[in-house]
């Protein structure tokens, strides 16, 4: 299968506080990689690195064939336009409608005009199965499990090859947890997304991931299907799966 993520020997320094400590890994087309390690672990700072927001100290992460941190910002714009991203709080913009923000990737990567973008709003809406009604309500007006799917939605906008997720089901209850992760992974399947997402969730990863990878320490300690690095003899990944039994 085509690798759509590279990471290689990414070092990631703030201060004297060692982030990242030659952090290597690639995710082909059409899988689904849970990210996880402990708090301070940096997962959340390497998903920024990933996208273009924070510029690893050094090594090379290459996304859908094109240098993250060598390309050209009107090369970044374009490839933008191919990933979608959902942050731990969906990142929705609290003055704007649900359809104002599925908007936003139509109006800043397209020419599309309104008539046309508005049908493809209320698509993407009922993709991540919120009625018609929620268009026109605004973030505030939505529990946390809507909240999380308008984010969703708005990731989805452009039909990107890759999706990136941040905790997707932090501040959800176990109910509303487990329906997003089995939307997103049925979406996967059906849309043919590859996705990486970081998380906590035990259940999730358990659930929907194809392959886990660990950081600890700076290092990736473990790279591998959910029941491979269950057998890995590490003392936080004994604790995490423990966690569960």
């Amino acid at each position: 299968m085509e690798r759509v993520l590279s990471v290689e020997s990414v070092v990631t320094r703030f201060g004297t506080q060692v982030v990242h400590d030659g952090v290597s890994f690639s995710i082909r087309r059409g899988e689904v990689v849970a990210l996880i390690g402990g708090s301070g672990s940096g997962k959340s700072v390497l998903l920024r690195e990933i996208i273009g927001l924070v510029r690893p100290t050094a090594g090379r992460i290459e996304l859908l064939g094109a240098d993250v941190w060598q390309s050209a910002p009107e090369a970044m714009n374009e490839l933008r336009a191919h990933f979608g991203v959902l942050f731990q709080d969906g990142a929705l913009f609290s003055s704007l409608t649900l359809a104002e923000n599925i908007a936003v990737p139509f109006i800043e990567h397209t020419s599309l005009p309104k008539d046309v973008v508005a049908p493809l709003v209320g698509f993407k809406l009922a993709l991540v199965g919120l009625p018609p009604d929620a268009a026109t309500k605004f973030p505030a007006q939505l529990s946390g499990g809507m909240r999380k799917r308008a984010g969703l939605a708005r990731a989805l906008a452009l039909e990107p090859d890759l999706l990136f997720l941040d905790e997707p089901t932090s501040g959800l209850d176990p109910v509303g947890a487990r329906d997003f992760y089995r939307l997103l992974r049925a979406l996967a399947d059906s849309l043919g997304l590859t996705v990486l997402f970081l998380t906590h969730d035990l259940d999730m990863l358990v659930s929907i991931a194809d392959r886990v990878i660990a950081l600890a320490g700076g290092k990736l300690i473990a790279d591998g299907t959910v029941n491979a690095v269950r057998q890995i003899d590490d003392p936080w990944l004994k604790a995490y799966f423990a966690s569960r039994a």
